[in-house]
């Protein structure tokens, strides 16, 4: 019977309860979850001692005529000791044969583990076998980075072993913030949520915008959510606030935030014709957004009629083409702004 595709959970689930198979293929435009589970497996199967014999490392580009063949007899071998066998082929994507590995796959070495990173969507293609198990790394949709944030926390915690009352949370709103600006990159986000688990105070267990202004730069007034509930709101004066600091920072092109605000009022369209408005789970499912932003969409819909979020979306597809030169003459980014703005709040 043909194994399928696992998830990375499920992977790491196997590798920690001791559960191996000869062959792992991991590949993916993410290269995120690919690592973890490298790392993993070159850190946690064999000790110290064993690496030193058992233990082999190569990379797709210095093996010959772009063959996995060495790895396939590397794997072939017996270890030193009479324990397992682990054989790593980092950046597996530059090679081309695979038919080394197809002949493998029908009689493995049981007392080894073949893992293969291939840093690219498109696998080799190879027979499915019980002997091997694959793993494909999908690059996050912008709607669940902050999902994701909020579980790599909760994640967090459990692996530092924090008791109730000791653990980290962050507040939702800043998820979202964080999700915003940082965009879809995991490695990214990772080093971003890492530097706010580190620079926290003694004794303080949230990550709240406060902290996410001092560790990682994105101001707690000034950004995408912040101008959401701005235009929300209908504050003129702190939308345009926020817009002239845009215009005014390196960090926000309007390129850059131009799609994020867009997006909410695309989004805010398909929620005036949303069959069922007052499921929050529903609208959050149908919308692909966060539970925690539906009551945003909910007020901002009592101040933008469909028929006006329509017309603010041609405004965006203006502003966008002006931005790239366009029909701008002499508009600078804060003046395409501005009249964004004075549109959507008039």
């Amino acid at each position: 019977m043909a194994v399928a595709a696992q998830t990375y959970e499920q992977v790491m689930m196997q590798l920690r309860q001791g559960q191996y198979q000869p062959v792992y293929l991991l590949y993916g435009d993410e290269p995120y979850y690919i690592d973890r589970v490298t790392e993993y497996v070159e850190d946690h199967i064999l000790d110290e001692a064993a690496k030193a014999f058992d233990q082999v490392t190569l990379y797709g580009k210095d093996l010959p005529d772009g063959s996995i063949a060495e790895a396939v007899m590397q794997a072939r071998g017996f270890a030193m000791f009479g324990g397992m066998k682990v054989v790593i082929v980092r950046e597996a994507q530059t090679l081309t044969k695979w038919d080394a590995l197809s002949a493998y796959l029908a009689a493995p070495q049981p007392q080894s583990i073949l893992l293969i990173a291939y840093k690219k969507t498109n696998p080799p293609a190879l027979k499915d076998s019980p002997n091997m198990i694959q793993m494909q790394s999908v690059p996050l949709r912008d709607y669940q980075v902050a999902g994701w944030i909020t579980r790599y926390i909760e994640e967090w915690n459990r692996q530092q072993k924090k008791q109730p009352g000791e653990d980290v949370k962050i507040d939702p709103r800043v998820a979202q913030i964080l999700a915003d600006h940082l965009g879809t990159n995991l490695s990214q986000i990772v080093l971003s949520l890492q530097k706010l688990v580190d620079g926290r105070p003694p004794g303080k267990n949230i990550i709240d915008a406060e902290l996410v202004e001092r560790n990682v730069g994105i101001s707690k007034d000034f950004n995408n959510f912040a101008l959401q509930e701005a235009l929300r709101d209908g504050d003129v004066v702190k939308a345009n606030r926020i817009v002239r600091y845009f215009a005014s920072s390196k960090d926000h092109p309007i390129q850059k935030e131009l799609p994020v605000l867009f997006s909410f009022f695309a989004n805010l369209m398909l929620f005036h014709y949303l069959p069922d408005k007052t499921n929050e789970r529903a609208v959050a499912a149908a919308l692909k957004i966060s539970p925690f932003v539906v009551r945003n969409y909910a007020q901002a819909a009592k101040r933008f009629s469909a028929g006006k979020t329509f017309r603010i979306i041609s405004y965006f597809r203006e502003t966008d083409a002006r931005s790239k030169g366009i029909g701008t003459g002499s508009a600078t980014e804060e003046d395409l702004w501005k009249e964004l703005i004075y549109k959507i709040l008039h």
